[in-house]
């Protein structure tokens, strides 16, 4: 028997469900952020200024990092949301884990 998988994508910021992953660049590093229609618009919203006078450019970002390391860190992602629950924080089972726990994660260790 076949079986239908349902993705469900949440929004990073209040956890509406629906979302879409909104891709960005800032500084020289490129950033994704699952947002819902509402975040997605505040999101334009604060940017339009900007946007409205930037240049767009080609290609992704060239900018390397001064310390000389790796933009992507291998980390054990269960040990994360257990030490995560342990600490306070609020983790999902599944998906992504946001950014201000990883950086608290990776600050306690």
């Amino acid at each position: 028997m076949a079986k239908k998988t349902v993705v469900t994508v949440t929004d990073d910021l209040d956890g509406s469900r629906d979302a879409t992953t909104v891709t960005f660049g800032f500084d020289g590093a490129a950033y994704e952020i699952d947002l819902g229609k509402r975040n997605k618009r505040a999101l334009e919203s604060a940017l339009r200024p900007y946007l409205d006078v930037a240049r767009k450019v080609r290609g992704g970002p060239t900018r390397r990092r001064s310390d000389g390391g790796s933009r992507s860190v291998k980390r054990d992602l269960g040990a994360v949301r257990t030490w995560a629950v342990e600490n306070g924080f609020s983790v999902s089972n599944r998906g992504r884990i946001s950014a201000a726990v990883l950086e608290a994660f990776d600050a306690a260790h």
